[in-house]
């Protein structure tokens, strides 16, 4: 007799800058399980301290430690190996960090090494016009997308917001998700 096994659910790490959609983490956690997704969950070390209060709830939801820290050297991997990357919501520090390959944060330094690794990863903006209208921003879009990160911004993606309005249930999660999914099938 043949025992059926089930395919194992692909690996995303689910990573987020501090910006207010992060603040539904738990909420986009379950969402991704849903769509199939084992989720690892990894935070900006601002994120992480605006999610402070809910870490053991997201660590119990995910079944993974929620990662904002480098590891010390020799210590073991604590997350499973990571079959895509899902940036969202990142910041305008956290998409120029990554463009730049400045690797200060946890979340950005994993970034930069998938891209490395070709990890497909995909990244969507968090930020309001002001800043999008910096001439840094745009460079470091391009540098991305010329590296084949999949840079959900605009028409389908995430749309910059007027400094100062607050649109958090417009952040485009679904459209995010479904990127994350079709990354694995090129």
């Amino acid at each position: 007799m043949t025992v059926a096994t089930s395919a194992p659910r692909p690996v995303l790490y689910l990573f987020g800058s501090a910006a207010p959609p992060v603040l539904s983490a738990a909420q986009i956690v379950r969402h991704a399980q849903f769509r199939g997704w084992d989720v690892a969950l990894g935070l900006t070390p601002t994120a992480a301290g605006w999610l402070q209060d809910e870490m053991s709830k997201l660590r119990r939801l995910t079944g993974h430690p929620v990662k904002s820290t480098y590891r010390r050297p020799g210590e073991p991997d604590v997350l499973p190996p990571a079959d895509a990357v899902l940036f969202a919501p990142a910041t305008m520090n956290s998409i120029n960090s990554l463009a730049l390959g400045l690797t200060t944060s946890w979340v950005v330094g994993y970034a930069a090494e998938a891209i490395g690794k070709g990890i497909p990863v995909t990244v969507v903006p968090c930020l309001n016009t002001a800043l999008a209208a910096h001439p840094q921003f745009p460079r470091s879009v391009e540098t991305l997308r010329g590296a084949g990160v999949r840079v959900l911004l605009g028409d389908g993606g995430f749309v910059p917001n007027d400094p100062g309005e607050e649109r958090p249930e417009g952040y485009p999660w679904e459209a995010a998700l479904a990127a994350a999914k079709e990354s694995l099938e090129r």
